[in-house]
């Protein structure tokens, strides 16, 4: 049996969409994925209140849970904290609820794209910078070497690249990480943010890797796209069949 993951992101608790939340949660008591993995914005302005009930829905779940941090997910009303120490809150959440997950079919390599301020503004979008992404590159390059033959997808929260209809990408650093983990060996990278769902094989620098997005559980809707999350299923050799699941709907997308 291949790997289950449901990849949800974008949660939002404070602005969490509770319907959407017990969806999701009923479909993991019901499917048993092998684990949960969500890639940031778990909170809206990171208040203690917002972690707390982040906290004891991912307790509740009952499967692994794999975190990574988005930029809603540092301090918005304490600046000492969020300059000196952004992350003790997501940390602390982590700590917690996600104690870790392997898989005979699939690694899961975490590359953060969120940082305390930026040289523009808004600080909403992403920002690589060589010191997330060269630990990632390195864990990718040793599997290879090492002859590991399990799918590595790498975990961000931001999209590494931009719209394909639109020439800027959001993501400083982007394109560059895109190429370096594809040329490594990554075979997908999965990430949030956007609100809106996508599955898309890109190319940077010519090296290919594919992109895979899920939507968000809050209400903070765009575009007209619903709540969302994705079940992603792996075996090794970079093998990967997505499936969207719509609150209240389902299509599934295999390539």
């Amino acid at each position: 049996m291949p790997t289950r993951l449901f990849h949800i992101s974008d949660v939002h608790f404070g602005v969490e969409d509770r319907a959407a939340l017990a969806a999701v949660a009923e479909a993991i008591a019901a499917e048993k994925p092998d684990a949960v993995v969500c890639t940031g914005d778990l909170t809206q302005r990171a208040k203690h209140s917002e972690y707390a009930a982040a906290q004891t829905w991912f307790a509740s779940l009952g499967v692994p849970v794999v975190l990574e941090p988005g930029n809603h997910d540092m301090p918005y009303y304490n600046p000492w904290e969020r300059f000196t120490d952004p992350f003790r809150r997501y940390n602390r959440l982590r700590a917690a609820v996600a104690d870790g997950f392997e898989s005979a079919d699939v690694v899961l390599v975490p590359l953060r794209t969120t940082v305390r301020a930026q040289t523009r503004f808004p600080w909403s979008d992403g920002v690589v910078k060589p010191a997330a992404l060269r630990p990632a590159v390195d864990a990718i390059t040793a599997l290879k070497a090492a002859g590991d033959p399990r799918t590595i997808i790498v975990t961000a929260h931001h999209p590494l690249l931009g719209d394909e209809n639109k020439a800027d990408n959001p993501t400083i650093g982007g394109d560059d990480a895109f190429a370096q983990l594809a040329a490594a060996g990554a075979d997908a990278v999965i990430s949030g943010h956007v609100h809106v769902p996508f599955d898309q094989q890109r190319t940077s620098s010519g090296h290919a890797m594919r992109m895979i997005g899920t939507g968000t559980l809050s209400t903070r809707l765009r575009h007209d796209a619903p709540a969302s999350w994705r079940v992603i299923e792996c075996e090794s050799g970079g093998v990967i069949a997505t499936q969207l699941r719509l609150i209240g709907a389902s299509t599934a997308a295999t390539v």
